[in-house]
């Protein structure tokens, strides 16, 4: 505008220049208007988000904690240091849900920015979603063997990093609620066993045996050893303050969480019977309804069952006919791959950084990440998964933390690809990267599973590739190296036939869980199939069925998810044909970040 004025200044007599200035001075009062009704649609979304994330994020302490670092300076205050409470009746939450769906489709789409439009269309099929679940939220499961909160409890608050004083004030009053917030999920478990839902006797089993493991030897439990070490780190203290510190959580720890964990062993044996229902959902009263619900708001997929079927269906003839060809030019590719044909011996923290650099051929740079590797303590081995990563508070980006579970036994191409999963291009590089976006804050909040874990899984087909070139024959017998000489088998034919049988492995299993949890099939029906891929061990398969019963849906997050990626980038290559650019195609998955697929969808499609 200013520089229309000069124009008009030089042009003008004198009164037109007045007549300009007062012009600038109206249009100073008229101004905030626009702001109000135009130019601030964007700052009345960006504002109505950010109360959302206030307002969920500091619903709990430890979420808080986990979320940022300094809720302080970004204008949070933090809440009565507490777990909070798991309630009895969602109907406020579901209220909830569709007072924020209808409030964010009082926005006009077309004054939106391209990032708060696609945060505007996250979170309508987000609140939309979640207002589905209704009455059939008792079918919701807070415990469980492998992913329930008693399992999770110690590792969240064994990774409770403390940056100020305050933080070990609040670490220390988080424990005292730990009775209060059992108590919660106990009334919560009775509402589910009066309504007909409660678990099997063999899953309270498994729970109870993982509480008692974790109570067992008081004066020894590893979180009076971790604390002591973070006060060691926090390197704050004088001796006294810690010595103090480490008596208090020593009482904590044997007065208040000890004996919640016993106290809830002791209220779920009292339940134990109540569970008729030793399969899958579908055997359940709005079951099918409730696993279409976990297949939107966990997977992010909005597909009917018999579609997402077929395609599982046509991924695994598609796996099975790349082996059968791989098999037809080298016969003796799975003999091979069994007289411990491996990568070499290798450190995790050696492999992370290996890969660091391998995956800058086919995904975008990013600058250099820290990283730590820690490993899982032995009293949680059994119950915890093979590796997983800790994403870290919003506000710091680190520390980016990977776990190792010493207590699975695993192959070094296992580990490679693990580490792979969890680190680079996985979980930790698509955290860093999304971050490195600036987006939006609530979208830190919003559970994107499908994504998130299908990525991780259609990133590890590429670290089968990548560890190709350290692939050793070290151990092989005198008699194959022989051999190797007239029938060598190249190492990218066997990393990518290992690739291949996990995949198919996955897809099995994601098969095996719709028709558990979809079309109840009993122990004898998922032994049938099974047995039809060769899987007869009857041990493995009641251990299979026994997983997918208690955790319906977690292993569509991943296959489902990674068949969402691939599936895009096969139509992105059909689209662009010699124009498409992997590099540029993985860069815009990770740039619009953790998403429904149909929002990430809709969004690729756009950048075209």
């Amino acid at each position: 505008m200013f520089s229309t004025l000069k124009k008009l200044a030089h042009s003008r007599q004198k009164a037109l220049v007045i007549a300009a200035l007062s012009f600038i001075f109206s249009a100073c009062i008229v101004f905030p208007w626009l702001s109000r009704h135009v130019i601030s649609e964007n700052a009345r979304f960006e504002n109505f988000t950010e109360s959302i994330f206030e307002k969920e994020v500091s619903g709990n302490a430890l979420n808080l904690h986990y979320s940022l670092a300094d809720p302080e300076k970004q204008g949070i205050s933090r809440p009565l240091a507490s777990l909070g409470t798991l309630s009895t009746d969602n109907t406020r939450s579901i209220a909830q849900s569709r007072q924020y769906e209808e409030k964010l489709k009082t926005f006009s789409t077309a004054k939106l920015s391209p990032a708060n439009r696609l945060t505007l269309d996250m979170l309508l099929l987000y609140y939309h979603t979640q207002a589905f679940l209704g009455e059939h939220y008792l079918l919701e499961e807070p415990l469980g063997p492998s992913l329930g909160i008693q399992a999770q409890l110690p590792v969240l608050l064994a990774e409770y990093n403390f940056y100020n004083n305050q933080d070990i004030t609040d670490y220390l009053n988080l424990l005292t609620t730990t009775g209060d917030y059992f108590q919660s999920i106990l009334a919560f478990e009775r509402a589910k066993s009066d309504a007909g839902f409660f678990m099997s006797d063999e899953t309270l089993d498994r729970i109870q045996t993982q509480c008692r493991s974790f109570i067992q030897d008081p004066d020894s439990n590893y979180m009076l050893e971790i604390f002591s070490q973070k006060l060691k780190d926090y390197g704050k203290l004088s001796e006294k303050d810690q010595k103090q510190l480490n008596q208090a959580h020593r009482q904590i720890l044997k007065e208040k969480v000890l004996p919640a964990y016993q106290k809830l062993i002791e209220c779920l044996e009292q339940l134990r019977g109540t569970g008729k229902n030793s399969g899958g959902l579908a055997n359940f009263s709005g079951g099918k309804e409730y696993y279409q619900y976990l297949l939107q708001s966990k997977v992010g997929i909005y597909l009917p069952v018999k579609q997402l079927e077929q395609r599982l269906t046509q991924q695994l003839s598609a796996d099975s006919r790349e082996i059968s060809l791989l098999l037809k030019k080298y016969p003796d590719l799975f003999s091979k791959q069994s007289q411990n044909t491996d990568l070499p011996a290798m450190e995790p923290e050696t492999i992370v950084n290996l890969l660091q650099e391998k995956i800058r051929q086919d995904f975008p740079e990013t600058p250099a990440v820290g990283f730590e590797i820690r490993t899982v303590h032995k009293s949680m081995e059994e119950f915890l998964s093979p590796a997983f990563y800790l994403t870290p508070p919003m506000d710091t980006g680190s520390p980016n933390v990977i776990y190792i579970n010493n207590g699975r036994s695993i192959s070094n191409l296992e580990l490679f690809t693990t580490l792979a999963h969890e680190g680079f291009p996985g979980h930790l590089y698509q955290t860093v990267y999304f971050a490195r976006q600036n987006p939006a804050h609530i979208r830190y909040l919003i559970d994107s599973g499908g994504y998130v874990e299908g990525w991780a899984t259609y990133v590890e087909s590429y670290a089968y590739d990548y560890a190709a070139q350290y692939l050793s024959r070290e151990n092989t017998t005198q008699e194959s190296q022989r051999q190797a000489a007239s029938e060598a088998i190249p190492s990218a034919a066997l990393t990518r036939a290992a690739w291949l049988n996990r995949s198919v492995n996955l897809c099995i299993y994601s098969l095996l869980d719709i028709g558990i949890h979809y079309r109840g099939w009993t122990p004898s029906q998922a032994a049938r199939f099974l047995n039809a891929f060769g899987i007869r061990d009857a041990s493995a398969i009641s251990e299979i069925y026994r997983y997918i019963v208690e955790t319906p849906a977690n292993y569509l997050k991943y296959y489902v998810g990674y068949l969402n990626f691939l599936d895009l980038k096969e139509e992105q290559q059909t689209l662009l044909g010699e124009d498409f650019d992997l590099k540029a195609f993985h860069q815009q998955i990770l740039a619009i970040g953790p998403v429904q697929f149909p929002v990430l969808k809709k969004y690729i499609n756009q950048a075209l």
